[in-house]
């Protein structure tokens, strides 16, 4: 009996920790730090979120705006960074244009459709999305699972930065700004509605979208008038089973591209109802991603059939994309330099999910980072990425390319195996009923997990047998190309973690 009181003491001090976190969230993390308690309240006061990864109860949901859901999506993939996907089809896997939009017209639908169901969890739970995981992989999976999370965001920062600084030192081509410096100045843009929280996020997604189109659409007449060649990349072009090889592996690319966006799709719901449709969010996140996401990925494909020297020589041997933009734009003289500078601060757009997740990601590796706010992951996730950007500023195209393929692979297991735990396991009248939701942070409460790690572990296996990278290719990806082999990472993979976790949970 009393070697189990203090087990269980601890316990219930948990859990109540837990609902006072949940309920006044600003006022838990004042009394926690003591003397810096005044400080931090006066912080709160001012606007910025004290919530990080604790559940939003149903009676402190305060917004019905499901547009969001379309608006937001919208914002983060009408940017600049979303352009290069369409670029690599030719520039790495010498695909014909055809080619390009069929791959993209087809795996990113997958990949909207997968994301857009981990975006109806949000307001039936209240949850952030790696702890969703909790419910299907348990606390330490829910840790696996967070790490490669701010890996998958931390990446596509890096990626962020370094395209918006590349284009805006690509503005003068006499007087030009040192890249290390528009890398510095897109990473501190991305800083504030972050360190702000939730409110100033959407507030800033909801409109950041409609620039940014305008840019995109005179993008698309001028490098018209300019002359694409659908045709240009035709005598590079593979045939047979290297062409198959080619289109799997730029679309595992193009698919990844999209789910990169799954572990972090209920971070923007969980202020919803929880009486909200989840179909109507699904239509909602699907749209907002498909369309904006096509819509930019193709200009990126048109953009680099243009065969004028002029623009050959902008987009140079490095592939850079900036410097393509800043070519397409420069018939407008001034006016075209002003387009560009507001494109490259589209970046902020696509970043500040980014920077945001990652800071949750950290807070639900377990409860010694969870006590930290919210806030101050923040400002390390930007140093992090900050830092990246600047040393990896020359090799944009490689960290492109590699980043892409490789989250695909992770983003599809974890997406299956939270699907069969809320469809199988977790329905209305299924083997378990639903989410207990008030013990989102008690491990004792929550799954083991070892079905979910277990279905993770083989989806890594499905992964490595399936993948073809420059550094590696696997047995499977090597028999189904030809010399470079085709990269089937994530189907592999999504296929071996579906049949375990189905079996083993």
């Amino acid at each position: 009996m009393s070697d189990g009181y203090p087990e269980d003491k601890e316990k219930v001090t948990s859990t109540v920790d837990a609902s006072e976190a949940e309920i006044a969230p600003a006022k838990a993390i004042a009394r926690r730090f003591g003397t810096f308690g005044p400080l931090l309240e006066k912080l709160f006061a001012s606007g910025v979120e004290a919530r990080g990864v604790e559940r939003v109860p149903e009676d402190q949901r305060e917004t019905r705006n499901m547009w969001n859901n379309l608006l937001m999506w919208w914002s983060v993939n009408t940017v600049l960074t979303t352009i290069p996907v369409g670029v690599l089809g030719q520039y790495i896997f010498t695909l014909t244009f055809p080619h390009v939009v069929a791959t993209i017209l087809c795996f990113a639908l997958l990949g909207a459709i997968a994301t857009a169901f981990i975006a109806t969890l949000g307001p039936k739970t209240g949850l952030r999305t790696m702890i969703i995981t909790r419910y299907s992989s348990g606390y330490i999976g829910c840790t696996l699972y967070s790490i490669l999370n701010i890996l998958t965001q931390l990446g596509f920062a890096t990626i962020a930065v370094i395209i918006g600084g590349q284009t805006l030192a690509s503005v003068s081509s006499t007087h030009g700004l040192p890249l290390t410096v528009g890398v510095i100045i897109i990473g501190v843009c991305c800083l504030v509605p972050c360190f702000v929280g939730y409110n100033l996020v959407h507030i800033y997604e909801r409109y950041a979208w409609i620039v940014m189109f305008f840019i995109m659409c005179c993008l698309w007449g001028l490098g018209g008038k300019a002359g694409f060649d659908i045709n240009a990349q035709k005598p590079l072009e593979d045939t047979g089973r290297a062409l198959t090889a080619g289109i799997l592996s730029y679309g595992a690319i193009v698919f990844g591209s999209v789910t990169g966006w799954a572990p972090v799709a209920a971070d923007y719901n969980v202020r919803l109802p929880v009486d909200t449709p989840p179909l109507r969010i699904f239509t909602l996140t699907v749209f907002g991603l498909y369309i904006p996401i096509c819509f930019s990925t193709i200009l990126g494909a048109a953009l680099v059939t243009i065969t004028e020297p002029a623009y050959v020589a902008a987009f140079g041997s490095d592939g850079s994309t900036g410097g393509l933009i800043a070519q397409v734009l420069s018939p407008w003289g001034g006016g075209g330099k002003f387009l560009l500078v507001l494109l490259s601060f589209s970046c902020i757009a696509n970043n500040i999910p980014n920077t945001y997740s990652t800071a949750l990601s950290i807070q639900a590796l377990g409860r010694p980072l969870a006590i930290v706010p919210r806030f101050i992951w923040v400002v390390f996730a930007f140093l992090i990425y900050t830092v990246a950007g600047v040393a990896g500023r020359e090799h944009f195209s490689t960290i492109l390319s590699n980043v892409l393929s490789i989250l695909s692979y992770w983003t599809a297991f974890f997406i299956v195996i939270v699907a069969e735990e809320h469809f199988i396991f977790r329905r209305p009248g299924g083997k378990l009923g639903g989410y207990n939701l008030a013990d989102w942070d008690n491990p004792s409460k929550l799954p083991v997990g070892f079905a979910g790690i277990l279905a993770g572990c083989f989806g890594v296996v499905g992964a490595v047998v399936g993948m073809a990278q420059v550094w590696y290719t696997g047995p499977i990806g090597k028999k189904a190309g030809a010399v470079y082999g085709a990269d089937l990472g994530f189907e592999v993979g999504f296929h071996m973690a579906f049949s375990v976790s189905q079996h083993m949970r």
